[in-house]
């Protein structure tokens, strides 16, 4: 439901055209059913141009539930200002039945009405899904406190997880569990890569702290909701290599194998070479590896799958195996320079953490291209998820839209908005039995030059606020645009949206401490054996057991390191 005039908003959007000179232009497919107009406006200044016509309004609701449709979306013109039109006619919808109603002023308060509206859109048709399972999950718990992963990496109750703050929960759980891992080892500034079955997931972390952004696409939706800056590549382990008939060049996915039936090497019915295969053939995945700890893997079937390849490319398999390996790392190369040398970042200046099943696999490759070190593999990479959904902070964040010229506003004015905000923000999270003692506020803005269109966030105290003066922010600003784009402006600066982030304290959990050895690994740890095609050779790399290696060990490659959730490869020279 949207106010009358603006019907096919949504539909028009901004107008991106992702592929500018393709002749046949594929709409986005889209995930409302039905639009319906509402006779209701309000200016920006509040002032009611046309009243909401309850009536009309009403009539139409009990049409739109006649027809079937349970969910519905409220994206009123200045509601992220004004909410008191979406707020009747919410109160109307819930009287009549509907299962999910979202407003825009309470899923997204901020202005523009298109990524206010896809947002709450999103809400709506994510919701009542996401419900259904966290029910179901909750039940089979027995009642038990239960909290789920947010896509800004913090945690929320289970009555209070919404479906904009679940679209990158997953990828979210890693970044934090790499943050704390890296936190543990004492490395502030790290580059993360979480390599799965399908795709990659990349994200930097700086002093500590995961970036964020503000919108999320994900396929045709654009979702403005905090979240981790995750970039995503299709680069995995099931991911298909194949010869294009028009170039004749070696190409590696976006297509993956997928779970079922997979790589060919895991004899489930796959015969398509994927980079897996690769890795198998390579000797990257011996015959000792156990997938899962149970699940053999088979170098035969991986060969033949490749084979075709190699015939069509006019070398050999183990050549076609490893150049498929430098072509799915360079795919994840230009990820990994998406969240570092596009946002600014030296990668130079970083760690690179390798986690997931296949991550380990590559990481040390992916070190050399980057030319970051040390490159971290840490316990349990096939889990890590897991870890950082455990070590995470209850989140909640409370924001509102302020457009104000430093020149046009006070200290004082900004403060109020902020302490507003703090409160609403930190009362969310008193609701989930965060002791007051255990919370602690941080605040935000987006800033622009003035008539500038790019936003930027900075992160800063209340306190230095108060004390310094809108500085604070306004020098920060600045740090950014001459980091990202080389250069600042004499421009008027332009604060535009206003955030307060209350957070829990993370649970205590003692790390796991591995015993002290000496520089050489202790006998336990040695396997055996097994020859890998490295440096376009055939190599002697010597097989250890992770669990057997002491803080101290030095392990020279080649080298595989394997453990039941992923395996870890040390490149001969490492």
């Amino acid at each position: 439901f949207i106010t009358k005039g603006f019907k096919d908003a949504l539909r028009i959007a901004y107008q991106n055209r992702p592929d500018l000179f393709a002749k046949h232009i594929e709409l986005p497919s889209l995930l409302y059913e039905q639009v319906v107009e509402v006779d209701e406006r309000i200016t920006t200044a509040g002032k009611i141009l046309a009243p909401l016509d309850v009536e009309r309004l009403q009539a139409d609701l009990v049409a739109t539930f006649e027809a079937g449709i349970r969910s519905v979306a409220f994206v009123f013109m200045h509601a992220y200002r004004y909410s008191r039109h979406e707020e009747r006619a919410a109160a109307l919808a819930r009287q009549i039945g509907f299962e999910q109603v979202s407003t825009s002023h309470e899923v997204s308060p901020l202005m523009k009405l298109v990524s206010r509206g896809d947002t709450t859109v999103v809400d709506a048709y994510l919701s009542p899904v996401l419900r259904r399972y966290v029910e179901q999950v909750v039940g089979e718990l027995g009642g038990a406190s239960v909290k789920f992963m947010q896509s800004n990496g913090g945690l929320t109750d289970a009555s209070l997880f919404q479906g904009k703050d679940s679209i990158l929960s997953g990828p979210a759980g890693g970044i934090v569990g790499a943050v704390e891992v890296s936190r543990r080892a004492g490395i502030e500034k790290v580059i993360a890569f979480d390599m799965g079955g399908t795709s990659t997931d990349v994200a930097l972390v700086q002093d500590g702290k995961a970036q964020l952004r503000r919108e999320t696409t994900v396929g045709d939706v654009t979702v403005r909701a905090s979240s981790v800056d995750v970039r995503t590549v299709g680069a995995g382990g099931g991911s298909i290599a194949h010869v294009p008939e028009l170039t004749g060049a070696l190409r590696v996915g976006p297509e993956s194998a997928g779970a079922e039936p997979g790589p060919a090497a895991y004899n489930k019915g796959g015969t398509l070479p994927s980079v897996t295969d690769a890795n198998v053939v390579l000797g990257y995945l011996p015959s000792e590896v156990r997938l899962g700890g149970d699940m053999e893997i088979r170098k035969d079937l991986a060969e033949k799958a490749i084979r075709p390849i190699a015939k069509a490319l006019g070398i050999s398999v183990k050549r076609t195996a490893a150049g498929i390996i430098d072509i799915v790392n360079e795919n994840m190369y230009g990820a990994l320079r998406l969240v570092s040398v596009e946002q600014g970042y030296d990668p130079r200046d970083f760690a690179l953490i390798g986690f997931g099943g296949a991550g380990p696999l590559h990481a040390n490759a992916l070190g050399k291209l980057m030319n970051s070190w040390p490159v971290i593999i840490p316990p349990g990479p096939g889990v890590l998820c897991a870890y950082g959904d455990a070590t995470t902070r209850v989140r909640d964040e409370a924001s509102r839209t302020f457009i104000r010229r430093f020149s046009q506003t006070t200290v004082s004015q900004v403060t109020k908005v902020f302490e507003k905000l703090g409160a609403q923000a930190e009362k969310t999270i008193e609701k989930e039995g965060v002791p007051k003692k255990d919370r602690t506020i941080t605040y935000q803005a987006d800033i622009r030059y003035h008539g500038q269109g790019l936003l930027l966030t900075v992160d800063f105290e209340l306190k230095d606020l108060r004390s310094k003066g809108l500085d604070v922010i306004g020098d920060q600003f600045e740090d950014m645009h001459k980091q990202l784009f080389t250069f600042a402006l004499e421009s008027d600066k332009e604060l535009v949206n206003l955030r307060a982030v209350a957070q829990g304290r993370s649970a205590d959990i003692e790390p796991q401490v591995l015993a002290k050895g000496s520089r050489t690994p202790n006998k336990a740890s040695i396997i055996g054996t097994s020859t890998v095609y490295m440096d376009q050779k055939d190599q002697q790399a010597t097989l250890y057991k992770r669990s057997e290696l002491r803080a101290g060990n030095e392990v020279p490659g080649p080298a595989i390191l394997l453990e039941m959730d992923s395996t870890t490869v040390i490149l001969s020279g490492h």
